[in-house]
């Protein structure tokens, strides 16, 4: 399975694909809260929230007294930020950007980048230099708290085709490859009517041990790792991977 090399710029778009679904949207606010317990950050703090999309945790942070600073690729996701922060009464600066080419340099006391935002590319080397971005992008001595999907799950639990049912009447087809890098996906929306939309994508897998080196290898020190939001710890039947990782205190 081939994808192009620049997907993401028409698989993340509201025709296609939304992250702030309704459930999406009712987790952020405990998620939000986990992040923050684990960051220890003081209200004002400035925090980069990498990949922020529609903003449903940007919008947390920023409500528990944060200084949000919300980069992402997609116009579409960055008005329906604004627009949440909006009626949210908070404020938040969004900016559209490459997430190679993070524009900040020894700016933030904390970054995140949350819901299997990462590792899109087919070059390795472009994770690094995201993460090498992240690091320049922090001031010494503060953190980084990423959430990916966890590669050992998605290996031990690997499915093909996945069929769901859609609430709109539809349906939503997932066909899936693996590779020793990471997962090939084609993701099919049949619309009531017959009407079927596909895209695809690619996702590198990372469990603790391989995320720990990439992170390592950007300049950036792991800290923690948990295997879900609850805290829970790190298992192959347990489909996330959150870590904590630290600039160090010499670095600049």
């Amino acid at each position: 399975m081939k994808v192009p090399r620049e997907w993401h710029k028409s698989f993340f778009t509201n025709s296609f694909y939304n992250p702030a679904g309704e459930l999406a949207v009712a987790k952020a606010p405990s998620e939000a809260a986990f992040v923050l317990k684990k960051l220890r950050l003081k209200k004002g703090a400035a925090l980069l929230d990498l990949c922020c999309g529609p903003g449903r945790h940007a919008v947390e942070f920023a409500r528990r007294g944060m200084k949000v600073t919300g980069l992402d690729f997609s116009a579409e996701y960055l008005r329906e930020a604004a627009e949440r922060a909006g009626k949210k009464n908070v404020r938040l600066r969004l900016v559209r950007g490459d997430m190679r080419r993070i524009p900040f340099k020894g700016e933030f006391d904390a970054a995140v980048n949350l819901f299997t935002s990462f590792g899109y590319f087919p070059r390795f080397s472009d994770d690094i230099r995201t993460l090498k971005g992240v690091a320049r992008a922090l001031k010494p001595g503060g953190l980084f708290l990423i959430d990916v999907v966890n590669g050992a799950f998605v290996r031990k639990d690997f499915r093909p085709r996945n069929w769901l049912r859609l609430k709109s009447g539809g349906w939503h087809l997932e066909e899936n490859a693996l590779t020793r890098d990471g997962c090939f996906n084609e993701w099919t929306r049949i619309k009531p009517g017959g009407r079927a939309v596909s895209r695809r994508f690619f996702n590198r897998l990372y469990d603790a041990a391989r995320l720990a080196a990439a992170l390592e290898k950007a300049g950036l020190e792991p800290v923690s790792f948990w295997g879900g939001f609850g805290g829970e710890r790190v298992s192959a039947d347990r489909n996330r991977l959150i870590c904590l990782a630290r600039k160090p205190v010499s670095a600049r």
